[in-house]
């Protein structure tokens, strides 16, 4: 049995409009093209895919940082898509984000004891000597202590940095975290102590996360379910072991033959992919990864795939609908 919907994204599109000229027509990017997908309470949900997918702009979107063309955001059996300012703004105390650079997350002008306290007071939690208690308790429970309270965060180094924005984040005790990228700025060896400091504070203030990456070996090891994203559609979706050990879609295949292998005896095929990532300004007709794609077919240059459910995996691709 499943647990309790936390998130449900609903046919979801976030489209840029690019002026092209004065004579010229209006034209638009589609970041994010007709994704939906749901995030269960207590899980973490990773969505992947090469720089520019919409994986980022989907996450963003999710919390209103950059709001969407169209389509529905459920949080909490409520669709916050049409709220107003002030009520998203007292919602999104249950709703963070830790973002990808800890260099331009934190303001260098403000102390650590500052930046921890400024969401507890724009939301008018506890008096200032409870903020500041509660700001010495985050600080112990990420890794670093009372000691830093009034340093800045130049004089930090990035593995440092991206622990104060995870106490940001999780201070305020949301429910949901948006982690873009959280590791992909840092060292290996610091990546390693971040994820389980995610997985840490998960099983100890039961949060759920939408987790974003390009590193499928951070994926496989943190997530439960897996979103395959391609020039913003969501190709296919499954839980993590599925992912890795049984992928569908073609573009999923090409994904995980790029990772490296770690084991001398181990071979693997490669699949290299034809060409380049198609301009999202003009995507092609049908099926946006057939001109890429090792087993195009002529309905997938015409048709767009349907979203096939196999049980254990959803996937949008044609050779799974005959």
């Amino acid at each position: 049995m499943l647990p309790e919907p936390l998130l449900e994204i609903k046919q979801l599109k976030k489209f840029y409009d690019i002026k092209t000229g004065w004579f010229q027509p209006k034209q638009q990017v589609k970041a994010v093209d007709d994704v939906s997908f749901t995030v269960y309470k207590g899980e973490t949900f990773g969505l992947v895919g090469e720089s520019g997918c919409g994986k980022s702009t989907t996450g963003r979107a999710i919390l209103r940082l950059q709001e969407m063309t169209s389509g529905e955001i459920w949080f909490q059996g409520e669709n916050i898509a049409g709220l107003s300012y002030e009520k998203m703004r007292k919602l999104r105390r249950k709703m963070q984000m830790v973002f990808q650079d800890p260099y331009a997350s934190l303001n260098p002008k403000k102390t650590i004891l500052q930046i921890l306290t400024e969401p507890l007071r724009v939301h008018g939690l506890y008096s200032q000597e409870e903020r500041v208690k509660k700001a010495i308790e985050i600080l112990e429970i990420v890794g670093l202590s009372e000691y830093h309270l009034h340093s800045y965060p130049h004089e930090f180094s990035g593995g440092q940095r991206q622990r104060i924005g995870i106490a940001k984040a999780v201070i305020l005790q949301p429910e949901l975290i948006i982690a873009d990228e959280p590791v992909s700025a840092l060292d290996v060896s610091i990546q390693s102590q971040v994820i389980n400091l995610l997985l840490k504070l998960q099983r100890d203030f039961q949060l759920t996360y939408v987790f974003i990456s390009h590193d499928l070996g951070v994926v496989r090891h943190i997530t439960d379910r897996v979103g395959v994203m391609y020039l913003g559609k969501l190709v296919e979706l499954a839980q993590t072991e599925d992912i890795f050990t049984d992928p569908k879609h073609p573009y999923t295949k090409a994904l995980l033959s790029a990772v490296p292998i770690t084991h001398p005896d181990e071979e693997k095929d490669r699949v290299i992919l034809a060409g380049d990532v198609p301009s999202p300004l003009n995507p092609p007709q049908g099926c946006t990864f057939h001109p890429r794609c090792p087993d195009c077919m002529m309905i997938c240059k015409t048709e767009k795939p349907p979203v096939i459910d196999l049980g254990n995996h959803v996937v949008a691709c044609h050779m799974y609908s005959t």
